[in-house]
């Protein structure tokens, strides 16, 4: 089951986030919130929740 960790304010910040997480090691996928606002729910398998709330609180706050 894939959970959503994280909403992108734009569709460059999602790429971004999903390529490092990728880079780690971990499945991503991203997807469109809604069509009115650029927003992207950035999911991963919910397995994998506590290791990649760790990478990515290191890739927002370096």
């Amino acid at each position: 089951m894939w959970t959503v960790i994280y909403i992108a304010p734009t569709a460059k910040v999602a790429e971004m986030i999903k390529a490092k997480l990728t880079i780690e090691g971990f499945l991503v996928q991203s997807r469109p919130v809604n069509l009115s606002k650029q927003q992207f729910e950035i999911l991963v398998p919910s397995g994998e929740l506590e290791e990649v709330q760790e990478v990515l609180n290191s890739i927002l706050h370096p």
